[in-house]
């Protein structure tokens, strides 16, 4: 083989980066399908979903957390994948031109990627990448420098350290509102601040604000967040240019997400405007045997959806390789 490392590196017929709910989806199936399967993350299985408080609105729990949803679904991954956590992926390289239509043996091409992490190299025949996204930051002053002294992107993290103090939840979509809720069920004082002036969250949610009787700001932006050792207060700007200073404890951000596509870069699969990953309707990007499924691929970021583009990732790649003669 020609391994950019050399020596006897450990082979996979599928190497599913990111363990998200997509990720963790794909384990499933390839390894139900008979792939010999690989399940890295760069942290800890769950992804964003480690952060949602609750969910209403997946189907077979009419309610459950995120942290309860991930470990079952993690626990049922393990019965078909290998699972590395804390891995952090580092380079993907290609090994050849991936056309296997005139192979005429199951040799020394079968592997078609050589994934090198923190820790090892593997060699696998087909890759889908599950990298999810991270939280959009508010790129104000102030807001790196409190982080983790008053600045936090997830309530179900945080919420618990705030107990009877007054803390801003930052964003008008379902997980903003979500998380004020959650905020205030722990015990928080919670305010709701959002740029337009009306929240996009879904009635169901907004309806949870008012029974719980969180106060909204809306047409307002944070345009400074400040403090000493934590935070002590944020500067807010209205649509007509008047500002206000408001004394908070903690300011939680939940203005959206943006992909985590450093992977796909290097190894030039294909994003839209956005940035992130452009597939067909069987998750194939356009490198030949390499998927995409989950938030990465965008569109409508829920967790069913997630789980539907893994599994539909996951029997691409077998289709695929079963059609080359690979497996």
């Amino acid at each position: 083989m020609n391994c950019l490392f050399g020596g006897n590196l450990e082979e996979f017929d599928i190497g599913i980066i990111g363990a998200g709910p997509a990720g963790l989806t794909a384990a499933i199936y390839a390894g139900r399908a008979g792939l010999k399967t690989l399940l890295i993350d760069k942290a800890i299985c769950g992804g964003l979903g480690l952060e949602v408080p609750s969910m209403e609105n997946y189907p077979g729990f009419e309610i459950i957390a995120g942290l309860s949803l991930i470990a079952k679904m993690k626990k049922q991954a393990q019965r078909h994948a290998i699972i590395h956590e804390n891995e952090e992926v580092t380079e993907i390289n290609q090994l050849n031109d991936n056309n296997h239509d005139n192979d005429e043996d199951n040799g020394s091409n079968d592997y078609n990627f050589e994934i090198t992490t923190i820790k090892d190299n593997y060699l696998v025949k087909s890759i889908v990448l599950a990298t999810g996204t991270k939280h959009r930051k508010l790129e104000v002053s102030g807001e790196e420098e409190f982080i983790g002294k008053g600045v936090s992107y997830c309530a179900t993290c945080d919420g618990p350290l705030f107990v009877d103090k007054n803390v801003l939840m930052v964003g008008g979509g379902n997980s903003a509102v979500q998380e004020a809720v959650f905020l205030a069920n722990v015990g928080a004082k919670v305010t709701l601040v959002h740029r337009r002036d009306e929240l996009r969250a879904e009635a169901y949610l907004q309806e949870r604000l008012n029974d719980k009787n969180i106060k909204t700001i809306l047409n307002s932006n944070i345009k400074e967040i400040k403090g000493n050792i934590l935070v002590e207060s944020v500067i807010l700007e209205n649509t007509d240019g008047i500002t206000q200073e408001i004394d908070t404890n903690g300011v939680f951000i939940s203005i959206g997400l943006v992909p985590i596509n450093n992977l796909a870069k290097k190894i030039a699969v294909n994003l839209d405007n956005d940035g992130y990953i452009s597939t067909d309707g069987l998750q194939k990007t356009n490198i030949p045997f390499i998927y995409s499924a989950g938030d990465i691929t965008g569109g409508l970021k829920q967790w069913v959806v997630a789980c539907s583009k893994g599994a539909i990732a996951a029997t691409s790649a077998y289709n695929d390789l079963n059609n080359a003669n690979l497996i």
